[in-house]
């Protein structure tokens, strides 16, 4: 238990001894802010104090902060004959009361348990308690002798002020990037020839075109490579389908060259003979009648022939459900898919600072964790930066991770753990979870969280701060 010990020294008066020496201990103390009052409790133990039998000393508590100061009920400690004197007098009675009086004998113990409330002002807040002796009879003017300090006040409530950590994105060497679609393009029967002008090419045409200007329009890319893959649906012979997959995506591809000569790009042409995927995925987001008996053909593993699979699909349920596959379905599965690899340059910070609000696509996530540093860390553009970030990379573990982190400190609890919920497992996504429960108020649970990581070597400082500001709180609330 922890002890304040004075020492108080009890004049004379005429007639008296020297001055000399006793003891006042205080325990137990305790100071809290209840509703509009302060209250402020301790133990008061007096030993070795020795008072003439017609003398007094009052010892008077004070609140004080710079020029403020509030005095508490008085300790009045009498000799044998000034009690007596002190009994008879008419007091009234409070609680706590208005003054604590007490008859004091050399050498007897004396404990008193000491209670005052007064009302509460904002300077308290942070003030201290002293205690002022007056031995001489002189009332208030004595409160303006010297203090001996009691203990300090903290009435400002523990705020507890996580720490989570963010995570360095890795530097990437080359900054690949992609662009993909899909062009339904119609051809003649059993023809390969591109016919720009026919039913709906126009538009399909267009759609290829519009990706690739889209990367030659960006100053900052370079196209390395345009891959066009063909598919057929399973409607017709396999070996005509995988030469009709084949000979349109090539038409397409030279097609493609012809409007765009890229200078050090690489064309790829592929095909699929009959998008059996495709059809699987078609048929089991449908409402067909028999569409569990459908998927059962389309993925069991025989026969492996693809033109008798087919077979069993146009005899089901005499050919019902084949018709609506060849009216609803089949013509989405006759596509081409295209695809234009390009590369984007590296940037210094200063320019990446630039793009970040302007033209974020062109940056990595490396490139804009920099960017954030070069910012006042909680500053708003700081925040927004990280908030640019998920937005270019939804899908990214470290940029939910550091979205996390950023919405946690902005007190954006919801959206932390829809950030986290896509965050990697690492000491630092645990480290971000126990900086959002600890800002909504599960203490255990923080603590559960946080204990495991005090060793790591990455987070384990955070988490021992952590710790300590629990700890803090928990003991301010005993208080």
């Amino acid at each position: 238990m922890r002890k304040w010990l004075f020492i108080l020294y009890i004049g004379s008066l005429a007639g008296m001894a020297p001055a000399r020496e006793a003891t006042f201990v205080v325990t137990d103390r305790l100071a809290e802010r209840v509703g509009d009052e302060l209250v402020i409790s301790m133990r008061v133990d007096i030993g070795g104090m020795d008072i003439p039998k017609d003398h007094s000393v009052v010892c008077v508590p004070m609140v004080e902060a710079g020029d403020s100061a509030r005095a508490l009920p008085a300790i009045v400690l009498n000799g044998k004959t000034r009690h007596i004197l002190y009994e008879r007098l008419e007091r009234p009675v409070a609680d706590p009361p208005a003054e604590y009086v007490y008859r004091v004998h050399k050498g007897e113990p004396r404990r008193i348990d000491y209670t005052a409330r007064v009302p509460y002002a904002d300077w308290m807040e942070s003030a201290r308690v002293s205690l002022v002796m007056d031995d001489c009879g002189c009332g208030w003017e004595s409160l303006s002798s010297e203090r001996s300090p009691l203990f300090a006040l903290d009435l400002r409530p523990v705020t507890l002020e996580p720490r989570a950590l963010y995570v360095t994105p890795e530097a990437e060497a080359v900054k690949a990037r992609s662009l993909a679609g899909s062009a339904f393009l119609d051809f003649p029967v059993n023809r390969v020839e591109i016919h720009p002008d026919y039913r709906d090419n126009p538009a399909e045409l267009a759609k290829i075109r519009a990706t690739i200007d889209e990367v030659r329009a960006n100053r900052f890319a370079t196209i390395t490579a345009v891959t066009i893959r063909g598919y057929a649906s399973p409607e017709g012979a396999y070996a005509a389908n995988a030469r009709l997959a084949e000979g349109r995506a090539r038409a397409l591809m030279e097609y493609v060259r012809k409007l765009y000569p890229l200078e050090g790009a690489r064309w790829d042409v592929t095909s699929e003979p009959e998008d059996w995927a495709g059809l699987e995925r078609a048929v089991e987001a449908s409402d067909l009648a028999d569409k569990d008996e459908l998927l059962a053909i389309i993925r069991a593993p025989e026969p492996a022939d693809w033109d008798a699979r087919e077979w069993r699909l146009k005899s089901l349920n005499g050919g019902a459900s084949y018709r609506r596959l060849l009216n609803e379905i089949y013509p989405a599965l006759r596509h081409s898919d295209y695809e234009v690899d390009y590369t984007i340059r590296n940037f210094t910070v200063e320019e990446a600072a630039e793009l970040a609000f302007t033209d974020p696509a062109q940056l990595s996530l490396n490139e804009l964790f920099r960017v954030a540093n070069t910012m006042e860390p909680g500053s708003e553009r700081f925040n927004e930066v990280f908030e640019i970030a998920v937005r270019m990379y939804p899908d990214d573990p470290v940029s939910n991770l550091n979205a996390a982190v950023t919405a946690i400190g902005a007190g954006q609890l919801d959206k932390a753990r829809a950030y986290l919920a896509k965050a990697a497992d690492c000491p630092e996504r645990s480290l971000a979870e126990a900086a959002l429960v600890m800002r909504e108020g599960d203490l255990d649970r923080a603590e559960a969280l946080l204990r495991p990581l005090t060793d790591d070597p990455r987070v384990g400082a955070a988490a021992s701060d952590n710790l300590e500001q629990i700890a803090r709180k928990r003991a301010k609330e005993r208080r």
